[in-house]
Parts: structure tokens; sequence; C-alpha cells
């Protein structure tokens, strides 16, 4: 099995742009399980490579009353039996050292917060699982920077790595994207993902509840291709405003199929303006 995903993520982005999306959270078996399902159909139609992601547990709330998950084993269970019964990979992030050989388990791509990207001991943690790293780049990082967090990785002779724009924070309340970290982090040497879900946030409410604006999803999405990124990240909910975390920013899924259509078309025509 590792061999073969080796094959699929080693290439990913090469020929065609390639998809991580999902819920935020496992908010439930079914829920996941459903979500999974419609993303893995769309994308097979189409041959773009889907990695599935949900957090198992989310640990960067801005209110202690905002839901944070099912119970860990329970959520990480789950995304096992995504990963098994579909033949998908999976990804999760984590936010503790002891937590990276536990997810480990369970799925085949540790995600590293982007609040979290400059924590040595973290991206030890996670490279000394031989597991595929996405390490988001912090709000607060330049591109160039980026090759530090890379190389704590690569120095544990882990080079299964993917950088991954998701905006800058800009005042107290928004992000913007810069699209200059895309050439920038590619040259660095590693795929270059642009989240276009989470750079729609607006985090820090005074409700304590993260808005965003959504209406910008498609655009944000376009300019990352347009400007040679080979993966999208993206958070998609059935019912979005029923979401248990970050609805505000998601994409309902049944605007996916138009989504991906849009980007495949625009996909391939950068790829043959380049070639």
């Amino acid at each position: 099995m590792q061999e073969y995903l080796d094959e699929l993520l080693n290439h990913a982005g090469q020929s065609c742009m390639f998809l991580i999306a999902g819920p935020c959270v496992v908010e439930s078996e079914d829920l996941s399980h459903e979500i999974a399902e419609r993303i893995q159909s769309l994308c097979v139609e189409r041959n773009i490579l889907f990695i599935f992601k949900a957090s198992y547990r989310k640990a960067n709330r801005s209110s202690a009353s905002s839901f944070t998950g099912i119970g860990d084993h329970e959520a990480l269970s789950v995304l096992g039996r995504i990963r098994e019964r579909y033949s998908l990979p999976t990804l999760t992030d984590i936010h503790k050292v002891e937590e990276a050989s536990v997810a480990a388990a369970f799925v085949d791509v540790l995600q590293i917060p982007a609040f979290l990207a400059r924590q040595t001991d973290l991206l030890e943690a996670a490279a000394r699982t031989g597991r595929w790293i996405n390490i988001k780049k912090g709000q607060f990082m330049s591109a160039g920077s980026m090759k530090f967090a890379a190389e704590k990785v690569t120095r544990l002779k882990n080079n299964r790595i993917w950088l991954t724009e998701r905006g800058s924070q800009f005042g107290y309340h928004d992000l913007i994207v810069d699209y200059r970290s895309i050439p920038r982090m590619q040259s660095l040497g590693y795929p270059v993902v642009v989240d276009i879900t989470h750079s729609l946030q607006q985090p820090n409410q005074e409700s304590g509840i993260t808005a965003g604006t959504p209406e910008f999803i498609e655009t944000i999405g376009k300019a990352a291709i347009a400007c040679g990124a080979q993966g999208i990240f993206l958070e998609t909910h059935p019912n979005p405003s029923k979401a248990l975390s970050d609805g505000a920013n998601m994409l309902p899924l049944d605007q996916l199929p138009r989504l991906l259509d849009r980007l495949m078309l625009l996909d391939r025509t950068v790829r043959t303006f380049v070639d």
C-alpha cells in the first residue's frame, strides 16, 4: 500500500492538479462516508487524484465552547475505515508530538497547521513516522522561510513533503493570498497546494465564531491554478450552515462539480501554455 501511495503522491500535480478535500472535522461516521464517497465519485469521473481530509480533533478554536470532535480514537477510526473502504489516501492534522505516531496509524498524510509551522519538535515527530507531510505556511511567515520548516523534516530523511499557501494575516479579521508564494515555495523543490477555503476565513471575531467569505472560493481557486499551484485544498459539507466547525468558509458539496470542472479546464489550459 505504501509503495502504491508513494507512486501516486510522488507524481501528484505533475499531469493535472490534485485535490485535498473533505469536512473540517469528523462530525460523524455517516457524514464522513457520505462526503468521501461523493468527492471520490466526482474525482474518478475527472481523473483527479483525491486525498480525503478531516481533522480528528480541532485544537485551535477561538472559543472554549466550540466543537472540538467526537473523540480522538473514534474519529481516527472513522478515517481509517474510509481509507480502507474507498482505497483513499487520507489526511488529518496534528498539534502535539505524541499525536504524530497515533494518527499515522490511521492516515497517509499528516498535516502541520499553519500556526504550528515553526514547531521543531512537531515537525520532527511527523517526519519520524515516515508519512507524507503537508506543511501549511504560517499566516505570519514568508514563502522563503518555509525552507526551514521543510529542512526540519528532510534532515530526518523524510522527503515526502507538500507546502500549502493559506493566506497571510492582514489586520485582525482578514487573510490575503500572495500568489508570489506559489513559485517561491516551488523553488524550494516541493509541490505547492493552495487552501482556497481557509484563505477566506475572517478569524478573531468578537463572537468567538470565525466568519468567512465563501463567495470567493472559485476566485481564489482559479487564481491559484493560473499561478501554477499543483494542488487544491478545500473544505466542503452538504450543509455548511449546519457544519460543526468552519462552516462560514466552506464550499457547499453540491457546488463542487462545477468548481472542479472550471478548475480542471483552467488547469489544462495553463499546463498547455507552460509546455
